[in-house]
């Protein structure tokens, strides 16, 4: 299925502008969250083709939010790219053992980021 929504899921408003005008310039239509309960509520309104989930967020965190949607068979085949300051490889791997289908590191690079949306595409 085509990469056309994406959904970043972020507590930091600078990174949720940054990556929404990076995602829309691409043409991506863009929808963000701050929290991963605001985020459960907007993928039940509209599920995203994509999400970019950040770790370091108050109340659950990136990694509990990518085990929820993954195991969850409504959302499973959603993709996750993990998106964070964290950049230990103990971290990468425990994101995609979580079941993110991708890890990237802040400051994220455009290049580098819509090399792994198409890769998903």
């Amino acid at each position: 299925m085509p990469i056309r929504s994406v959904l970043i899921v972020d507590d930091s408003r600078t990174e949720l502008m940054y990556l929404s005008e990076m995602l829309k310039r691409a043409g991506y239509h863009v929808s963000t969250a701050e929290n991963a309960e605001d985020a459960r509520r907007r993928i039940e309104q509209a599920t995203p083709d994509l999400i970019l989930m950040d770790v370091v967020m108050p109340g659950q965190n990136g990694f509990q939010f990518t085990r929820r949607l993954s195991r969850d068979p409504r959302y499973a085949q959603v993709p996750i790219i993990m998106c964070t300051s964290k950049n230990k490889e103990t971290d990468r791997i425990w994101g995609m053992r979580q079941g993110a289908r991708d890890y990237i590191t802040k400051p994220v690079k455009e290049a580098e980021l819509m090399s792994k949306i198409k890769a998903l595409d």
